[in-house]
């Protein structure tokens, strides 16, 4: 069994792995650094369980989007299109991110 240690917002993770498959998971984790890194930039210091919730919350909502989009697929599309879905993804994430912040506003009020 493999292990490697993977680094999400300067925290580290030991996590067990199939032989092999280390580098995939590192590639992973390093997708998972980057929302994490762009939430605490936006929200500031928030607890580890949040974290893994409004992280898992924005792939979740990444993935769906992708879904919508494979299943109604553009006649046609080009390179301009892809820049501009990349665009408009990169738009969504943001208000996601807005949306979160909201939220843990609210939510440390209470």
């Amino acid at each position: 069994m493999g292990q490697v240690t993977i680094v999400i917002d300067k925290r580290e993770y030991a996590i067990k792995c199939g032989d092999g498959e280390e580098g995939h998971i590192v590639k992973l984790s390093r997708i998972l650094d980057e929302k994490a890194r762009m939430l605490s930039q936006s929200v500031g210091l928030i607890n580890e369980n949040m974290m893994l919730a409004m992280v898992g919350l924005i792939l979740a909502d990444e993935l769906e989007e992708l879904k919508a989009k494979s299943a109604n697929p553009v006649a046609g599309s080009d390179t301009n299109n892809n820049n501009n879905n990349d665009a408009l993804l990169a738009e969504n994430i943001n208000a996601q991110i807005a949306r979160i912040s909201s939220l843990i506003k609210d939510i440390k009020e209470v």
